[in-house]
């Protein structure tokens, strides 16, 4: 396992206001947006991913001594036991309504194991709880989408962002598809019922989608 105390240059009894500043400078030296060579960005890309989960490690006094503590736990230092651990966390600050907090650890869930679908889709539900990163919300939702297309709860979420967001139609297709999965999704019904009833279509005959929700109502 990284140290990130190492990677971070600050020593083990380094205050959190240490941290931060060490964090904010080597985040701004190691921006992916600062190389244009796609070799170097791509370098840059992951380093900068290996400071942020340093970061969110080392950021405040629980954080801390829980990566203390896993240090005597090497069997579990595997990318999958931090993504796990920061996702467990992640659920638990935001359980607890601290979304800031709760963004940052899932934001390392998603690093660690980006084809991890519960974990862009968490990340998702945290970001939703600040009006300023709801699109962005979005994007970690349709992520999570193309990962496991079969989860019919990831499409009524996202359909409910959408229709937050005023995307009516967009939230109406999306809903739609959550109810081919399970047609008793509840989310994704009542964005049906709020997007208003569609005229049908020729041939539409009461069938489908439409006619599921006539018949439910």
């Amino acid at each position: 396992m990284a140290d990130y105390y190492e990677i971070l240059g600050v020593p083990k009894n380094a205050s959190s206001a240490d941290v931060r500043k060490a964090y904010a400078l080597k985040a701004r030296e190691q921006h992916p947006d600062r190389f244009s060579d796609p070799a170097q960005k791509k370098e840059a890309e992951a380093r900068f991913t290996e400071i942020t989960a340093a970061f969110n490690a080392l950021r405040d006094d629980r954080s801390r001594s829980e990566y203390d503590a896993s240090l005597q736990r090497p069997n579990q230092a595997t990318p999958e036991a931090i993504a796990q651990n920061a996702y467990e966390r992640g659920l638990e600050r935001l359980e607890g309504r601290a979304f800031h907090e709760a963004v940052e650890l899932l934001r390392t869930s998603v690093q660690m194991m980006p084809g991890e679908a519960r974990y862009h889709a968490a990340l998702a539900l945290a970001l939703a709880k600040n009006p300023n990163w709801v699109r962005e919300g979005i994007s970690q939702l349709e992520q999570a989408i193309q990962l496991q297309p079969t989860r019919a709860l990831y499409y009524a979420q996202l359909a409910e962002l959408l229709l937050g967001q005023g995307l009516s139609l967009r939230a109406r297709r999306a809903a739609e598809s959550a109810l081919r999965l399970d047609p008793g999704e509840a989310t994704a019904l009542r964005v049906m019922q709020a997007t208003g009833p569609e005229d049908p279509g020729p041939g539409d005959g009461g069938g489908g989608l439409r006619g599921l929700l006539r018949r439910r109502s």
